[in-house]
């Protein structure tokens, strides 16, 4: 199966369960990756032994990863090593500092964001649909870690995965004036929707959410994007757009390193 091309920046690697995509920034801090659809992440019986596939790639075991249920929102889980047997919480972003411990998110178009920072090891793992691009998740996710370890956003380094890129993700215009609503300024605005030579409004993600890691502090060579978009990519990942309640989820997944 042939895999499309990242940009320079990410890299793939095959594992056991099939490929799995890598930011090579990252690869230098965290063991972390974002899977594809040939992990077969489904809810169900099986849903089980994907987690634990996913997290022998990254050198983790199952019960060490934080997880969160997501609604499609702006809050973000702080995973505590001690509390990993308690139910799984609504949010959207989970960030640790526990080393070993991992977090992770799921997703089929939307973005999945991971961060990790080299000087206290923190790490985050978001998912930020257009709701919670809306809402701000990625710079609130940023705010949490800065807030819980101190962790300055200049030093993070962020990973954007595979998602809906804009040459597909045909939005109404009620999305518009819902970032309006939440107080993205014209000029944000104007970056991130555009319109095809038919008049259809797009949304860019990408760019929108790579905007509000540098609104947070985070240094523009610092941030990462994949570029590679769900949809076109249907024999690689898994996008709901295409697929309809068919789509099963990829994971995003990083681990905090041990303490130096």
């Amino acid at each position: 199966m042939p895999l499309p091309t990242p940009p320079p920046d990410f890299r793939w690697t095959e594992e056991p369960w099939g490929p799995m995509l890598r930011c090579r920034a990252l690869d230098a801090v965290v063991q972390h990756g974002f899977t594809s659809r040939q992990l077969q992440l489904r809810p169900g019986e099986r849903a089980g032994d994907a987690w634990a596939s996913a997290a022998a790639s990254v050198g983790c075991a199952v019960p060490r990863i934080g997880r969160v249920r997501q609604v499609h929102g702006a809050v973000v889980r702080v995973v505590r090593a001690g509390e990993l047997d308690q139910p799984i919480p609504d949010a959207d972003a989970a960030v640790t500092c526990d080393p070993g411990t991992a977090v992770a998110v799921v997703a089929a178009d939307c973005v999945p964001i991971l961060l990790a920072d080299p000087v206290t090891g923190a790490v985050a793992a978001a998912h930020a649909g257009w709701r919670g691009t809306a809402a701000g998740l990625a710079g609130l996710t940023v705010a949490t870690l800065t807030r819980e370890w101190g962790v300055a956003p200049a030093s993070l380094i962020a990973a954007i995965g595979p998602s809906i890129g804009a040459c597909c993700y045909e939005v109404g215009e009620e999305l518009l004036r819902a970032f309006e609503e939440a107080g993205h300024s014209s000029i944000d605005r104007a970056e991130w929707f555009s319109r095809d030579a038919a008049g259809r409004l797009r949304l860019d993600l990408w760019r929108a959410n790579a905007d509000q890691l540098v609104h947070a502090g985070l240094l523009p060579p610092n941030i990462h994007v994949a570029s590679l978009c769900t949809q076109t990519h249907r024999d690689v990942f898994e996008s709901f757009r295409a697929e309809g309640a068919q789509a099963g989820r990829m994971a995003a997944i990083v681990v905090a390193p041990p303490r130096r």
